[in-house]
């Protein structure tokens, strides 16, 4: 499971290995509140570069689609169980 929650995981599943070219991180950043981290890894090809961008899910795996956003919720399912 940990091979599928890293972050470089995700980007050779979409992008294939990224061994021989260059990969780096171009932007790292967390929300003010803490709850999303967002990071943008550009791929340099010979035929360009390109980027990709991941969010951090709440489940510690990384997807290009951000998190849903936090909704206000009752607990009262969970004692009725």
């Amino acid at each position: 499971m940990a091979g599928n929650r890293s972050l470089r995981s995700q980007v050779e599943k979409l992008v294939g290995s990224t061994r021989g070219r260059t990969a780096r991180v171009r932007l790292l950043e967390r929300s003010r509140s803490g709850g999303t981290c967002r990071v943008c890894i550009q791929i340099d090809r010979p035929t360009g570069s390109f980027s990709l961008f991941f969010f951090r899910h709440a489940d510690g795996t990384w997807h290009v689609f951000p998190p849903d956003r936090r909704r206000p919720e009752m607990g009262i399912g969970r004692k009725a169980a």
